[in-house]
């Protein structure tokens, strides 16, 4: 008699949880049919490739940034990983909505999320977009895990087709009906404190959103200097965009060389950069640093050498004292040629 009455409050909790199965599934679905069937994102050097999206996690990415760097740097692993992770999204999406295997399902579900949140949580320029549907996913997730699916599932259907499937674990662990556990309030509590801390630390890490100032790395872009080198003819340098809006690069508009005075010695303006020489630029990543229409554009979480020539100066090479990049939007960045 328990068990029937247990049963019968999995069907119900299955039941009331449909909405969330199928927005979540879709939620992860739509990842695939967008990728492959709405407009094909896998495929490198072409607009909108997905290896390129997951170079802008790189510079912010908590605990996972040395995979990432990893896969960028490498693109036959990172095309590999794309579409291993795109049919991933799309089995596991599709079987969340159809109510197959939903517990097993959902706890790719819970990954999922878990990769987002940590890769991206950071991103979003007018809310805490990427961070938003990482933990949401992530407590959705465990939700699904715990309830399993109703009525209007694959799972109810072989259960009640078979009835020999409500006395099997394997079946209760992966797919749905009575979830076999001798406490569950334990479960559901350390679950849900877990969770639930990780939020309040992931919204702080990422954004300050439970004490102290908040921060936004997604609404300017910020450009690191670094590895600056001075020969006879050229000065080279490394750009590494690290903060910005993810949907567009950084619009480099002037490059000038110093002296310690701050007098300009020399100056690349928009038209300059825009023709600039693809052979003095040296990019490490997916995500490339490139001449556009009308200024050096440089996305984030790319990263490159950038070599310019200073045999036209008249002054001597030694004066020359700090080099500057100068953003469409005003924004300056400095760096001392040592």
């Amino acid at each position: 008699m328990k068990h029937t009455s247990d049963s019968r409050s999995y069907d119900l909790a299955g039941l009331y949880t449909l909405s969330l199965r199928l927005v979540i599934g879709w939620t992860y679905f739509s990842a695939f049919w967008r990728r492959l069937v709405l407009e094909n994102k896998l495929i490198p050097d072409e607009a909108g490739y997905i290896g390129e999206k997951f170079n802008h996690f790189l510079p912010n990415a908590l605990g996972i940034k040395p995979l990432i760097e990893y896969l960028v740097t490498h693109p036959d692993a990172l095309h590999t990983s794309m579409v291993t992770f795109t049919i991933i999204e799309g089995i596991v999406g599709l079987f969340i909505i159809l109510g197959l295997f939903t517990r097993l399902m959902s706890i790719g579900i819970f990954g999922l999320a878990m990769g987002i949140l940590l890769g991206s949580g950071w991103i979003g320029t007018t809310c805490l977009d990427e961070w938003q549907i990482g933990v949401l996913g992530i407590a959705g997730g465990f939700v699904l895990f715990l309830t399993g699916s109703g009525s209007f599932s694959l799972d109810h259907y072989f259960i009640k087709k078979n009835k020999a499937f409500t006395h099997k674990k394997w079946f209760l662990w992966l797919g749905s009906g009575v979830l076999p556990l001798s406490k569950p309030k334990t479960l559901v509590l350390a679950g849900s404190v877990f969770i639930f801390g990780l939020t309040l630390y992931t919204n702080q890490y990422f954004h300050g959103g439970v004490w102290g100032t908040l921060h936004n790395k997604s609404v300017k872009p910020k450009i690191e200097i670094s590895n600056v080198s001075l020969t006879a003819s050229e000065v080279t340098f490394e750009v590494y965009r690290t903060q910005g809006a993810d949907v567009y690069g950084s619009f480099l508009i002037g490059i000038q060389l110093l002296d310690k005075n701050g007098t300009v010695l020399k100056a690349l303006d928009l038209k300059d950069l825009s023709k600039f020489p693809k052979e003095h630029i040296k990019n490490h990543y997916v995500a490339k640093v490139k001449p556009g229409k009308h200024s050096l554009i440089i996305p984030l979480g790319s990263k490159a050498d950038l070599t310019v020539n200073i045999n036209d100066i008249s002054v001597k090479h030694e004066e020359i004292h700090t080099v500057k990049l100068i953003d469409i939007s005003g924004i300056e960045w400095t760096a001392d040629i040592k």
